[in-house]
């Protein structure tokens, strides 16, 4: 750019480009090291280019200053970060969308306030899972594409008084246009902010999804087997299997948490433009990224390793009660009033806990001590797979709602979204 406005020569630009990429070269190969007599990697780079090539290499930083070039340099790291949590987050959703696509009639508990609620699928447990994910990735997507401007040519706050062409720099570098105010495109740190906040979305739902896991793992539920790869023993009970990656993962969301909330602060009472506290960005958020980077690598691979016991989630349905509810709607069918079927079927859960057993589990005449209204087709009614393929409403667990939903998923999965572009 600055050749092609005739503010270097284009022999002093093919100089300096040269230079640079020997230098770059060196860095890569270990030849070249950063050591502590440098202010900053700038003047390193400048040192050592006025060494290779004379003082052609003092025209380096005509037109711009170092607040404009960290700026840039930022900007194109979280870019290329962007698509990697992205890539990652994919990845998850097609370990989740295989779990989905292999257990639309695994039948398991719903809950609300930890309690069975009424009967799901494992396909449809985790279909929320891909939903809070999913989101997760249109945030990247639009995120990617707000900050895609650039700041080169800001200068130090006030621009430059040399004729530089920014919407000729903004392309070659990939970028929309040009950022549109000098002084926020030096101390602009919203997008950092907003991508922080993204990752810890990211990690509240790796959190989430690890929580269940360790719930499902425990000997009350016994819902999965870990893989001994992301499971520990007790030092000194032999019995215990510990879901030590799923609690890591929700241990370390307090981390992302902190660097989202100390930029908050850092940014809070810094005036216009450029201050030395920014420099506090990048640590935070160097820290976020390998969190959750590391976070959704190991999620994702203690999620496809994971065995599922269909059959004691099966059965944790039936004792549940989780067709209490169906239980009622068949009384009410049969013109029983709402109210008087839920308190028919309320005091039949209280027989049922009396004799320790599941409605499932009632004889008919039992069924009749409380209405008439029974007849056989009350097991028919309240048996899982009825409950579940009932549900047909959008979004829903039954049988034909699942297999729409996960043909859809398969197809989002198969489209490019921004952040991958």
């Amino acid at each position: 750019m600055l050749a092609k406005q005739g503010i270097l020569s284009d022999a002093e630009a093919e100089q300096i480009i040269e230079g640079l990429g020997s230098i770059l070269s060196d860095i890569e190969s270990g030849k070249l090291e950063f050591t502590s007599e440098y202010e900053d990697i700038h003047s390193f780079v400048e040192a050592h280019l006025i060494d290779r090539i004379g003082d052609t290499g003092k025209k380096l930083h005509t037109g711009r200053s170092r607040n404009d070039q960290v700026a840039l340099d930022m900007k194109l790291y979280i870019r290329d970060e962007i698509r990697e949590t992205d890539r990652l987050l994919k990845h998850l959703l097609e370990t989740i969308l295989h779990v989905m696509e292999e257990n639309p009639d695994t039948y398991m508990p719903g809950f609300t306030h930890l309690q069975k609620a009424q009967p799901v699928t494992l396909a449809h447990h985790f279909g929320a899972y891909f939903e809070m994910f999913r989101r997760d990735r249109e945030h990247l997507s639009s995120l990617k594409e707000r900050m895609n401007t650039c700041p080169l040519g800001s200068g130090a706050l006030a621009g430059t008084t040399y004729p530089l062409d920014r919407s000729f720099t903004a392309r070659e570098l990939g970028f929309d246009l040009p950022t549109r105010n000098s002084m926020d495109g030096v101390s602009d740190r919203d997008y950092l902010i907003e991508y922080l906040s993204i990752l810890a979305t990211i990690q509240m739902h790796l959190s989430r999804f690890s929580e269940e896991v360790i719930l499902w793992n425990s000997n009350e539920y016994r819902f999965v087997e870990i893989d001994d790869a992301y499971s520990t023993g007790s030092s000194i009970m032999p019995q215990k299997k510990n879901p030590d990656i799923a609690e890591l993962v929700r241990g370390k969301t307090g981390r992302v948490y902190g660097s989202l909330l100390s930029l908050l602060t850092t940014m809070k009472g810094i005036p216009l433009a450029y201050n030395k506290d920014m420099q506090e960005d990048k640590e935070q958020t160097f820290d976020a990224i390998d969190t959750v980077r590391d976070n959704l690598v190991l999620f994702d691979g203690m999620l496809a390793s994971m065995k599922f016991r269909k059959d004691v989630m099966a059965a944790s349905a039936r004792n549940g009660f989780t067709n209490a509810t169906d239980a009622a709607d068949y009384l009410v069918l049969k013109g029983v009033p709402f109210r008087d079927a839920h308190g028919i079927i309320g005091r039949l859960v209280l027989f049922c806990i009396e004799k320790d057993c599941a409605l499932d589990d009632l004889t008919l005449e039992e069924y009749r001590q409380f209405s008439e209204k029974f007849d056989e087709d009350i097991y028919d009614a309240i048996s899982l797979k009825t409950c579940v393929e009932k549900r047909l409403t959008e979004g829903a667990p039954g049988r034909a709602s699942m297999e729409q939903m996960i043909a859809a998923s398969r197809q989002y999965l198969e489209e490019k979204t921004e952040a991958e572009r």
